[in-house]
C-alpha cells in the first residue's frame, strides 16, 4: 500500500488479538464508537486505550491511527481547529489517493469519513456544517497539515504509559490552513435545530465544551 511505513512490534498478545479483529477503517470506527468517551480528555497511549477501554477525541485519534498502520497505512493525525468550541484531531488515511478518515468524537457527526475525498481539504470541509457547538455555531475555523506519528516512534507513543499531551503540542506547533474567511464567518447562518439534536444523541454531557452565545470572532 502506497506510503506504508515501518510497524513496529511493541504489543502484547492480548493487544496484538485486539488489532487483529480491526481489518479495515470501519472496524476501528466501531471499535473507537463503543468505547467510553472519557470527559477528562487524557492523551492516553493507544495501549492504555486498550487496556481502560475509554478516550476522548486526541487520544482516540492516536488508537486509530495506530490501528490503521497495522493495516498498512501510515499513522497520520490533523488537527481542526475551533472557535469558541473544542479542537477535533482526525486520523487521517488514503485509498487509491482519495482522503478518508476515523475519529473519536462525543458527537455523531464528526466521526468516520469514507476516502472519497480528493484532496486533504475536501475532507476536512466534508466536517464544516456539522462541526457546531451547543449554542448553534459553526465553529471549524481551520485544520493543519498532517502530523507523521511514525517519525515519533522513538518516543514510544503506542505504548508510553504517561500522558502524551505533547503530541497535541506539535500538532499546535504545525501549520494551520483557515477555511472559511472573514467576511463568510460574518454571514454564517444558525445550525438547524433538528441537526443538534442529532449530533449530540448520547453524548456525554460533562465532555462538552459549554460554548457562549457571542458574535463570531472574524
Amino acid at each position: 500500500m502506497p506510503g506504508r511505513s515501518r510497524i513496529p512490534q511493541p504489543w502484547t498478545a492480548a493487544e496484538r488479538r485486539v488489532l487483529k479483529r480491526l481489518k479495515s477503517p470501519q472496524d476501528i470506527q466501531l471499535y473507537l464508537n463503543a468505547l467510553k468517551y472519557d470527559a477528562d480528555y487524557r492523551a492516553r497511549s493507544p495501549r492504555r486505550v486498550m487496556r481502560e477501554g475509554k478516550a476522548a477525541c486526541f487520544d482516540g485519534a492516536m488508537f486509530a491511527a495506530a490501528a490503521l498502520r497495522e493495516l498498512g497505512f501510515r499513522p497520520q493525525l490533523v488537527d481542526l481547529r475551533a472557535w469558541n468550541d473544542d479542537d477535533h484531531v482526525l486520523a487521517v488515511f488514503r485509498v487509491d489517493g482519495r482522503w478518508g478518515a476515523v475519529a473519536k468524537s462525543n458527537t455523531t457527526v464528526l466521526r468516520y469519513r469514507e476516502p472519497v475525498y480528493r484532496s486533504l481539504r475536501e475532507l476536512v470541509m466534508s466536517y464544516f456544517e456539522v462541526y457546531f457547538n451547543t449554542v448553534g455555531q459553526k465553529t471549524l475555523r481551520s485544520y493543519s497539515r498532517p502530523l507523521d506519528l511514525a517519525t515519533l516512534d522513538h518516543r514510544g507513543w503506542l505504548v508510553d504509559e504517561d500522558d502524551l499531551g505533547w503530541i497535541g503540542d506539535k500538532l499546535d506547533e504545525l501549520q494551520h490552513l483557515p477555511v472559511v474567511t472573514p467576511a463568510q464567518i460574518r454571514s454564517l447562518a444558525p445550525v438547524d435545530p433538528a441537526l443538534m439534536k442529532a449530533g449530540f444523541l448520547g453524548a456525554v454531557q460533562a465532555g462538552l465544551y459549554q460554548a457562549k452565545k457571542r458574535r463570531p470572532l472574524a
